[in-house]
């Protein structure tokens, strides 16, 4: 058994790859972490190269990633939430299972997959993508976790005065950025918790075959 975790996050050490690693250190079973961040992956081109051996003719990174996939008896896959939807490495790294889906190709079929949400507001949106995902490619859902991360304006520079930003529209203007106010998965234990008893349920469901 082999579990393949797979953060979509672009911002690597951050509150996704760290919610999806805290679920695979539960996990009694080899487990291997994947980080997008950096990695050249491009949209579905709709060339139907795929459709005679359902192999993505696309030449970037996901290339490297295929076997690792198949490989993998669960996936984890997380992705943060941008402007209430997936983000777009995400996107388009869901996208290119759609080589495996021709002539009844089963090379994902019957794989166990858990959604790992993050946003600084509506996490679950990006779960409700990812298991929309699973659906598309016949992977059972074990389940899911969000946690809250930090708006990029807490960090950007200009977050105290910006008007347009995250900041000011949600805890008013004057607001100062400190470390409490700042999202931090460590301070959600929630999170962790239910991070924790997911990575525990998806060794059981595995244990079953």
């Amino acid at each position: 058994m082999k579990v393949l975790g797979i953060s979509c996050s672009p911002r690597p050490g951050q509150t996704t790859d760290r919610l999806v690693q805290e679920v695979l250190n539960n996990i009694e079973a080899p487990t291997e972490f994947v980080s997008l961040s950096g990695r050249r992956i491009g949209p579905c081109l709709g060339c139907l190269g795929c459709v005679a051996d359902n192999v993505c003719k696309v030449r970037d990174d996901m290339g490297e990633l295929r076997p690792l996939i198949v490989e993998a008896d669960a996936l984890v896959i997380g992705a943060p939430n941008y402007f209430g939807m997936l983000n777009g490495l995400a996107h388009c790294f869901l996208e290119r299972l759609y080589q495996f889906r021709h002539q009844e190709g089963g090379a994902l079929h019957g794989k166990l997959g858990v959604a790992v949400g993050v946003g600084s507001a509506m996490p679950d949106s990006a779960v409700r993508d990812i298991e929309k995902f699973f659906s598309f490619s016949r992977i059972e859902p074990v389940g899911n976790v969000t946690a809250i991360g930090p708006a990029s304006c807490f960090n950007c520079g200009h977050g105290e005065e910006c008007r347009e930003g995250a900041i000011h529209r949600v805890f008013g203007p004057g607001t100062k950025i400190t470390a409490d106010l700042t999202p931090n998965l460590s301070k959600q234990p929630d999170s962790l918790t239910a991070a924790r008893t997911l990575g525990e349920k998806l060794t059981q469901r595995l244990k079953q075959g």
